[in-house]
């Protein structure tokens, strides 16, 4: 696989990451209580923080 191919295709999970990131976001703010909105909203951030690196890393790269 060509280096521009692998960039791609981690740039594409990173993009994912992100689009997660929203939804876990929404439903944490909107939708769920209590201790399950703490977690979903942990989890959306720490998605939105490895799409970050992920896209950084791709960008440096």
């Amino acid at each position: 696989m060509s280096p521009g191919m692998l960039k791609m295709w981690i740039s594409i999970a990173g993009i994912g990451l992100m689009f997660l990131a929203i939804i876990t976001i929404y439903f944490s703010r909107y939708k769920l209580k209590g201790i399950f909105r703490i977690l979903s909203a942990i989890l959306a951030y720490l998605f939105m923080i490895i799409a970050g690196i992920t896209l950084l890393i791709v960008f440096f790269t």
